[in-house]
């Protein structure tokens, strides 16, 4: 599945005109690089920010006599459509960046699970 999301991803910057830096340029990638690094903090800042307004929305309902299971539920519900997009944001950045280095992204998180698996007591 994760391949198929490249290959989109990959189509998607060519139809947009996304990937006009020059790859034989080390000046042009280290730039691209770190527009990319920006993009993607911004994003990641901007998940942030939605729990921050989850947890004050649950602060809110709390106040006015909801139990904390059902304001955190309320507060989950109004983010979601915002947080949705911003995941959104988050996973087409990894993918251009996954895309960059010529990584499967696929076969790295399950490398990574296994690993986890590996180097981690179950408790």
């Amino acid at each position: 599945m994760m391949e198929k999301l490249q290959n989109y991803y990959r189509s998607f910057e060519t139809e947009m005109g996304y990937n006009r830096f020059d790859k034989n340029s080390f000046k042009a990638n280290q730039t691209f690089l770190l527009y990319i690094h920006m993009l993607l903090t911004t994003e990641v800042a901007e998940v942030a920010e939605e729990f921050r307004s989850m947890f004050d929305l649950s602060e809110k309902y709390l106040s006015e006599g909801y139990t904390d299971i059902e304001a955190m539920e309320m507060a989950k519900e109004s983010i979601r459509e915002d947080l949705g997009k911003e995941l959104a944001d988050c996973l087409a950045y990894l993918l251009k960046l996954a895309n960059h280095f010529e990584y499967d992204l696929e076969t790295e998180l399950y490398s990574k699970l296994e690993e986890i698996k590996a180097t981690r007591k179950r408790y």
